[in-house]
């Protein structure tokens, strides 16, 4: 017999890989949603050897050992919202969007990771086409970064008017919100939100700071404990940004290369 969860503990699934070193992958993940009082489930994609400084090895996770992980989450502890990151090949792309969907998975919030913060490839190239084809569809919201929303719109974009051409064309080919993330533009660190036709625009100031190891991770955690919560997507998106800017605020300086926020600096 399943047992039901108690409403008074909402649950988040990470299916994402490991970062040895913390700061980002599941472990950021699972530090985000703990310092927003849920209970977090993951299902590991890859193992990685890595630091501040960079990444210097994955051990990738077999596809039916991550479906078998998402199987028994699913038939044990149903998640209220699940947050996708590293995903690495069209193997594990496919064993996990055929879980989803045969688990009718809501709340899905798909960070397209295809490169560290470092420079590292963590996407297979020829794994874009089975993202965009098997897993995108599936999502309540994309978060990609600059560059990820370049390789998945074709288009170039340098600024706020691009990350708009950028968002309407990605909307017409997927289903959920499109969140573009501006971290990379250069005088400003505005975020796009495009929802049901709807552009949400969420100003930011850029944080002087190089301690930005994990921040993909950390905000898309975030917006998927929002949804959790029962927000709607433009609310969730604006608690997560002000989650994430208080954590890279805090100054927490650990390492000798691109450091990691301080997840739980509102505890």
């Amino acid at each position: 017999m399943i047992k039901t969860t108690s409403s008074a503990m909402k649950t988040v699934l990470t299916i994402a890989g490991s970062d040895a070193s913390g700061g980002a992958g599941i472990q950021a993940d699972i530090k985000t949603i703990t310092a927003h009082k849920m209970y977090a489930m993951s299902a590991i994609t890859a193992l990685t050897a890595q630091n501040t400084l960079g990444v210097s090895g994955i051990l990738r996770t077999p596809p039916d050992f991550i479906q078998q992980q998402i199987d028994c989450i699913f038939n044990d502890i149903r998640p209220d919202a699940i947050k996708i990151g590293m995903v690495g090949d069209a193997g594990a792309i496919a064993a996990i969007a055929g879980a989803l969907r045969c688990h009718a998975a809501k709340n899905i919030v798909l960070d397209p990771v295809m490169i560290a913060t470092s420079g590292c490839r963590l996407l297979a190239s020829e794994a874009v086409a089975a993202l965009q084809k098997d897993l995108l569809p599936l999502a309540a919201v994309i978060t990609p970064n600059l560059p990820e929303a370049e390789v998945l719109s074709g288009l170039k974009i340098d600024s706020r008017a691009d990350m708009l051409t950028a968002a309407r064309q990605l909307a017409g080919r997927f289903p959920g919100g499109i969140l573009i993330k501006g971290g990379h533009l250069p005088d400003t660190a505005d975020d796009l939100l495009f929802w049901q036709k709807v552009p949400y625009w969420f100003p930011g100031t850029k944080i002087p700071t190089a301690n930005t190891h994990g921040t993909g991770c950390t905000l898309s955690s975030a917006i998927a404990c929002g949804l959790a919560a029962g927000m709607a997507l433009p609310v969730a998106v604006r608690q997560a940004k002000t989650y994430l800017t208080g954590a890279l605020a805090d100054g927490l300086a650990l390492g000798h290369g691109n450091g990691p926020l301080n997840h739980m600096y509102n505890l």
